[in-house]
């Protein structure tokens, strides 16, 4: 019977972890971020299905590339100047922690305007139940801004609130589970 439970526990705790992790998308699939090779972004972001919890993969030289997270604005016009996040490793990882538009760009001259530039549109998570209304942000730790940023709305999308994803609050309940369950 002990072992029974314990079995129960475990298969519960890993169903609750697994709808708490989203798909990791990178970014140009095998090219990477790049201006090189005629790369369309545009149509790389329109064949994925991109949802709260899932994660945006940049992968480039950081030598000769970056990643910019803008407003729409910004991304029609190409200015990286007044970014609100800037990601500069090489291997930078963007958490999508609400749904709408997120609108990115490399910031060196010229690349953005070649076509290195990618709007990703996020749809409530097809997971779980979904965590209590707040105000938008999007995680990550960018270079030169704080690490919860105010995400900008497109012009199709509302300012008012949006859904988070809770990865820690799906973990922790899980582990309260089987808890209760082992004991």
């Amino acid at each position: 019977m002990a072992a029974s439970k314990r079995t129960v526990a475990f298969v519960l705790m890993l169903a609750f972890v697994g709808v708490s992790l989203g798909a990791v998308h990178k970014v140009g699939d095998s090219t990477g971020w790049t201006s090189l090779g005629n790369i369309n972004y545009l149509k790389w972001a329109s064949s994925k299905a991109f949802h709260v919890g899932d994660s945006l993969l940049f992968e480039y030289n950081p030598q000769f590339h970056n990643v910019m997270q803008v407003t729409h604005n910004d991304y029609q016009s190409c200015n990286g100047t007044s970014a609100i996040a800037s990601y500069t490793s090489g291997s930078d990882s963007v958490t999508l922690k609400r749904t709408g538009h997120f609108y990115f760009l490399c910031g060196v001259p010229g690349h953005c305007q070649a076509g290195q530039k990618v709007d990703v549109l996020v749809k409530p998570s097809s997971k779980g139940p979904a965590a209590s209304p707040s105000p938008s942000t999007l995680g990550s730790s960018p270079a030169n801004s704080p690490s919860e940023m105010v995400s900008v709305p497109g012009p199709a999308q509302s300012s008012a609130l949006s859904v988070v994803s809770s990865k820690v609050s799906d973990f922790i309940a899980a582990c309260i589970i089987a808890f209760a369950f082992y004991f």
